[in-house]
């Protein structure tokens, strides 16, 4: 069954993707939305899916991700390089009507009727902090009652300012490039934004329910899966990388 409606949650790392997909699962009437285009390296999107040809391929991820109710919902990070592989792939999905088609093109013909939700973060250090940290932890989610895997005495020493710049720098190359992607198809999507998600989950929910007009005034919205993983080391490492980082700055701006 093709879907009536498709979206698309955009995100970067930790900016509680995990929490708003899952939510919107929970309510039963706007998809299923989880990343569907992440593969192993060197595999291409038949193999991983266990198909022949590339009808059978869009067939196959309209279901994993649909509700009964014609919703499809996925979350993907920004397209790697301006000859990403996937879209590349994704190409080759019937429907196109031009030779050279855009990238967002490819994506609306492979998720037609398509709305797009971006998923930022107001505060890029914290955020960047938070992705080191669980680069380093291996912890990428606390789930309500569970216990962190490595204490905050341990991980302090794996402080490291190069590699949270980095990640910071990596951070705002891709929210621009879902960005460009976006402006690509003269987008304007519903923007949620870290902050306040936190602060006004049953709200964020209902807000996206609206955004993509379905229509059902009835539908569960569960208490958060998950719990804030940051602590008092991070705000002790976003005082030490915004103070290193600004340490050579005529005008010091935080």
């Amino acid at each position: 069954m093709k879907p009536r409606i498709c979206y698309t949650v955009w995100f970067s790392q930790r900016n509680r993707s995990t929490l708003l997909c899952e939510g919107l699962t929970a309510t039963g009437i706007a998809g299923k939305p989880a990343e569907l285009l992440e593969l192993p390296p060197a595999t291409s999107l038949l193999d991983f899916y266990q198909v022949n040809d590339y009808a059978a391929l869009q067939a196959k991820l309209w279901q994993q991700r649909m509700t009964e109710n014609g919703v499809f919902g996925m979350k993907a990070n920004a397209p790697r390089k301006e000859s990403d592989p996937i879209i590349g792939q994704l190409a080759k999905l019937s429907g196109l009507k031009v030779a050279a088609p855009t990238p967002y093109a490819v994506w609306e013909n492979a998720f037609p009727n398509g709305k797009h939700i971006f998923l930022t973060r107001r505060n890029k250090i914290r955020q960047a902090v938070s992705w080191w940290k669980a680069i380093v932890t291996g912890q990428w989610h606390l789930e309500k009652g569970g216990e962190r895997k490595v204490d905050s005495q341990v991980i302090s020493q794996h402080y490291n300012f190069e590699a949270i710049k980095h990640l910071l720098l990596e951070i705002s190359l891709r929210e621009s490039k879902i960005q460009a992607f976006l402006e690509e198809g003269n987008i304007v999507p519903l923007t949620v934004v870290y902050e306040d998600f936190v602060k006004q989950y049953q709200q964020s929910i209902r807000s996206v329910i609206d955004f993509l007009g379905i229509t059902d005034t009835q539908y569960p919205i569960k208490e958060p899966h998950y719990e804030r993983l940051a602590d008092e080391l991070s705000d002790q490492w976003v005082e030490r990388f915004r103070i290193q980082l600004q340490k050579d700055w005529k005008n010091v701006i935080w």
